[in-house]
């Protein structure tokens, strides 16, 4: 938003009785400055209201400017929508991504949970954004293929431990599908009530997926009738 800058200092008009404090002339944001301005407008709107609640006019009310400018720097709220969900699946993905450094297989997973629900904590009108069905394209893919590519980064985890342990390494990928999953629909429940706290979530996700991976069948049979 445009600021103005005020002279404080007192001047005397010449009749003993203080001249008003001079105003000095509004700075115009750079081409920089307006388009994050911009983005920082769409992305809190688009997270409370979504992409079809979410108008052109609305943004540039809220910016102060006309609706030619939101044209001007992203060509309509398309746009605008495509570039905030961009930065912030590229955000949640560099923080998962960091956090995968420890050697041992189950902090690795520790750390990955960790990094989801961070991402939730520290971002949560991005996740909202993230998290809803998205009518435009972006260069990064939507929500689905972002979980895939975090679940890629999990796959060589679980590869490892599969060896080491004698499994088919092939059933990594699904297997790294399925925590990531779990993990990522926690975290939309956990969104909404945030209880227990980040930690116990991660602590329980941890939980349920290390132990059920330490009690894995070779080759798991089914127990009902049904056979396909």
């Amino acid at each position: 938003m445009e600021s103005v800058a005020t002279d404080n200092s007192i001047k005397n008009d010449g009749n003993d009785r203080p001249a008003r404090p001079t105003r000095r002339a509004r700075r115009r944001m750079t081409g920089t400055e307006r388009r994050e301005q911009l983005l920082d407008i769409g992305r809190t709107l688009f997270a409370e209201r979504g992409f079809d609640g979410t108008s052109v006019e609305e943004i540039a009310a809220k910016a102060g400017v006309s609706k030619p400018v939101v044209y001007e720097h992203f060509g309509g709220k398309e746009g605008l929508y495509a570039v905030v969900v961009d930065r912030e699946m590229s955000r949640l993905l560099e923080m998962v991504t960091s956090a995968l450094t420890a050697g041992h297989p189950r902090e690795m997973l520790e750390q990955a949970a960790f990094a989801l629900l961070d991402y939730i904590e520290q971002s949560t009108d991005g996740f909202h954004i993230l998290v809803r069905d998205s009518p435009v394209a972006q260069a990064t893919g939507t929500f689905a293929s972002l979980i895939g590519d975090i679940a890629t980064r999990v796959e060589d985890i679980l590869g490892r431990e599969f060896k080491n342990r004698g499994f088919d390494a092939k059933l990594a990928p699904m297997y790294a599908q399925a925590l990531v999953g779990m993990v990522a629909l926690t975290g939309q429940w956990w969104l909404n009530v945030r209880r227990p706290k980040k930690g116990e979530v991660a602590a329980h996700l941890v939980n349920l997926a290390w132990h059920g991976l330490q009690g894995l069948e070779h080759d798991p049979k089914l127990v009902g009738r049904r056979r396909s």
